[in-house]
């Protein structure tokens, strides 16, 4: 079974790789018998499921949790059951390859308008006749 993202992309289960870890989190007694926490690896390098732009984005946005082998590493330890933490860290990765396909905005640059120019003049203007007036008082009698 693979990781659908959204339809018509799925994550093959080649590319991903589930691991049970014990967990530190809520669970008494059991937490040291049970592993309910999992890590979820998504090899990000070797996928074929993504674009190049998608990947770089994913990798942009994942930040700390890229290893130096290049893949995603989730860590999942919220629940007290390893299923519920297994659906936790596909869903955590799942948000973040549907942000990385959103394509940003290229932005235009612009140039500012004759009044705003105008209005940075003046200012500058009345700054200037402020600090002027501020300056050494003379007596001319």
């Amino acid at each position: 079974m693979s990781l659908v993202v959204r339809p018509g992309l799925e994550i093959p289960d080649s590319d991903l790789d589930i691991a049970a870890i014990r967990s530190a989190g809520p669970g008494g007694q059991n937490v040291n018998k049970v592993a309910t926490a999992v890590q979820l690896r998504f090899a990000l390098d070797r996928s074929a499921a993504l674009r190049p732009d998608v990947k770089s984005r994913l990798r942009a946005l994942a930040g700390q949790k890229v290893t130096d082998a290049g893949e995603i590493l989730i860590t999942a330890r919220s629940h007290r059951s390893q299923e519920q933490n297994r659906r936790e860290a596909e869903e955590r990765l799942r948000d973040l390859v549907l942000q990385a396909l959103v394509v940003p905005k290229k932005r235009h640059a612009t140039k500012p308008t004759r009044a705003s120019k105008e209005r940075r003049l003046d200012t500058k203007s009345r700054s200037q006749k402020t600090k002027k007036l501020r300056g050494r008082v003379r007596n001319f009698d």
